[in-house]
């Protein structure tokens, strides 16, 4: 019987403690959805372990299949540089297969719109609340795409209007979003951070939602960002080249 690949969940890594305790905490929850599967957590920078010294740990334990899974929301630079470039330096021994970003998908949307009513929006507010979706924002014209297209999905769901913002690198900001929708005419504006743990951009999404009537959580250790995780590893597993015999 052929063992399952190890599910490598790679992060960004913060100096904020919160970052590296959200991470472990969505870590758990995978585990406790799929019994029996090993899940085991590296970070790109400041926190430990590092990507490169848990695939040498499993190296030397003989794994030989991980699958590397992204802990992003868009496809922008450490999705395609960064962490590519990581995984051509593991163990030449180890068969490893780089899954997909975690976004877009339709679990995500609903994790936000949970998010909203765990801050106080009930499903009657929708149609008269604008969300600015904020994101942490990107260089790269694909990721602010992704975030434009999302917005305009998650609208057509029944929100009187959905904005993007951006924390970093790319305009509007979420304190311009928020006055555009008062401009709008919503009766209410909440914010909505389409981010997966607390640092610095997400308090910087925070105080641009000094003005808005709502302010969610980050995503976090969701049931649903979770079950995106097991997508994610069951396609890249799916797709892994079969083990040859020692």
């Amino acid at each position: 019987m052929r063992h399952q690949p190890v599910l490598l969940v790679i992060a960004h890594g913060s100096r904020d403690p919160r970052h590296a305790g959200a991470v472990h905490a969505l870590v758990r929850r995978v585990r406790s959805m799929r019994p029996g599967l090993r899940v085991e957590t590296g970070f790109l920078d400041f926190n430990i372990p590092s990507v490169q010294g848990v695939l040498e740990s499993l190296a030397a334990e003989g794994v030989r299949e991980v699958v590397a899974l992204p802990l992003l929301l868009t496809r922008a630079f450490h999705a395609k540089a960064d962490i590519p470039a990581v995984l051509r330096d593991a163990p030449p021994r180890l068969r490893i297969r780089q899954a997909e970003v975690l976004g877009p998908s339709p679990l995500l949307l609903s994790a936000l719109e949970r998010r909203l009513y765990e801050a106080g929006l009930t499903p009657a507010d929708k149609s008269s609340t604008g969300v600015v979706l904020a994101s942490a924002g990107s260089t790269d014209p694909e990721a602010i795409a992704v975030i434009a297209d999302i917005a305009r999905e998650w609208w057509h769901t029944g929100w009187c209007a959905v904005r993007p913002a951006f924390a970093s690198a790319s305009l509007p900001r979420t304190e311009d979003a928020v006055r555009e929708l008062r401009e709008l005419g919503c009766s209410t504006v909440a914010v909505a951070p389409y981010v997966l743990a607390p640092g610095f951009l997400p308090d910087r999404i925070a105080r641009g939602a000094a003005r808005a009537d709502v302010l969610a959580e980050v995503l976090g250790p969701s049931p649903e960002v979770a079950r995106v995780l097991l997508e994610r590893y069951d396609a890249a597993r799916t797709r892994m080249p079969a083990a040859v015999s020692a």
